[in-house]
């Protein structure tokens, strides 16, 4: 595998068990054409929204000095991704999350008996409310690093759209 497919495979699995640990259920849909790489749903609730579900495009990056600043992670979404994320009449809200990644492969994962340590970290953010840009190309996104994608991040994330509300 390229280096590329590698990250792609590496986040998603990185979404797969922060979405198991919360208890969520996470599929993969036949083709990516609107933006879509993953789903989050939950079972049963007791909200507005019975059962939700959030939409995610995953990116995967290696970090930089560059892209990681004191605040916030800088990152360059293609604008049609930027585009379709940022559609606010759709039935499933959307997310963006980007993992990042040590430079260098060998160093995303470490394991033995007591544990298994995925390096560095995901960070979620949507678009929903983001203006329509002249950009041609790609927009880049200053996401806030408080916002963690995490196991209390996801359930609070599925609690507002359970409760009637879009992140």
């Amino acid at each position: 595998m390229d280096i590329n497919e590698r990250k792609q495979q590496f986040s998603f699995a990185y979404i797969r068990a922060i979405a198991s640990v919360a208890g969520y259920v996470v599929s993969e849909p036949a083709v990516d054409q609107d933006s879509i790489d993953l789903t989050i749903s939950g079972k049963g609730g007791n909200g507005f929204v019975r059962s939700p579900r959030l939409d995610v495009q995953v990116k995967c990056a290696a970090k930089t000095d560059k892209n990681m600043k004191l605040d916030d992670l800088r990152f360059p979404l293609k604008k049609k991704n930027y585009d379709e994320l940022r559609e606010q009449n759709v039935l499933v809200p959307r997310i963006l999350v980007v993992v990042i990644v040590p430079k260098m492969g060998e160093h995303w994962l470490r394991q033995n008996e007591k544990l298994l340590c995925i390096y560095h970290c995901g960070y979620w953010y949507s678009l929903r409310h983001c203006p329509q840009r002249s950009n041609k190309t790609s927009i880049t996104l200053s996401i806030p690093r408080v916002q963690v994608f995490s196991k209390e991040s996801l359930k609070q994330l599925m609690h507002t759209i359970e409760t009637g509300g879009a992140p």
